[in-house]
């Protein structure tokens, strides 16, 4: 039976993965044609390119045809503030792929802020990028549940500490600052700042959206409060 239920939850979290990758198929991938491209929303009804206004279209096409080459997540809601929308995601764009700091660490921190928020669906894409990117599964689910994990690496606690420190006391400790500034140096610290910061728009962008998670996926985040 535990067999058959590991079985089971494999083939859920590779078909989790498989949307996700279909939904923003990373900068390998052609540009898809805008009009292919369909956006989801709740709140805010997911536009059509045909419904467009020029600037959500130069927004739209900017932001399909960069690193991403999709438009899950936040996008169409950042469409109805285009101008800021598109300097948003491009300063996303350059945090989770030109960040000073390594895959591995970027998610990790991507997703301390996505627990921070309780935001489903952004826990939901990075988590899973987070366990691709070498992220211990145990690591992953201590920080959903809230807890401090027992598995990090040394730099990884330096992450946890910096980014969760940020989060929680709104500011950081000398001994903290100086174990990220040691590891990373000063634009480590930016970087890592801008991480967090970016996807803090983001988490509340989708919460207030109310942003679905894919069909058969259930909340992995439980209310900490």
């Amino acid at each position: 039976m535990r067999r058959i239920a590991f079985c089971c939850a494999l083939v859920g979290l590779i078909g989790a993965v498989g949307v996700a990758m279909a939904q923003n198929p990373g900068p390998n991938a052609p540009p898809p044609d805008p009009n292919s491209v369909k956006l989801i929303g709740d709140r805010f009804k997911p536009l059509t390119y045909r419904e467009m206004t020029p600037e959500q279209k130069k927004m739209f096409e900017s932001l399909i045809s960069g690193e991403r080459r999709g438009a899950s997540g936040p996008f169409n809601v950042l469409l109805r503030s285009p101008e800021m929308g598109d300097l948003a995601q491009k300063f996303g764009a350059s945090m989770r792929f030109h960040s000073s700091i390594p895959p591995r660490l970027n998610e990790l921190a991507i997703i301390i802020t996505a627990r921070h928020w309780t935001s489903h669906y952004e826990w939901y894409a990075h988590r899973r990028a987070a366990a691709q990117n070498g992220v211990k599964e145990e690591t992953i689910q201590a920080i959903a549940a809230g807890r401090r994990p027992t598995t990090m690496q040394p730099d990884e606690e330096i992450v946890y500490n910096f980014c969760t420190e940020l989060l929680t006391n709104k500011q950081v400790s000398d001994q903290t600052f100086q174990a990220a500034k040691d590891k990373f140096g000063e634009r480590g610290i930016v970087d890592l700042v801008g991480v967090s910061g970016y996807y803090g728009l983001v988490s509340m962008l989708l919460n207030v959206d109310r942003y679905p998670l894919p069909d058969g996926v259930q909340p992995e985040l439980k209310p900490l409060r």
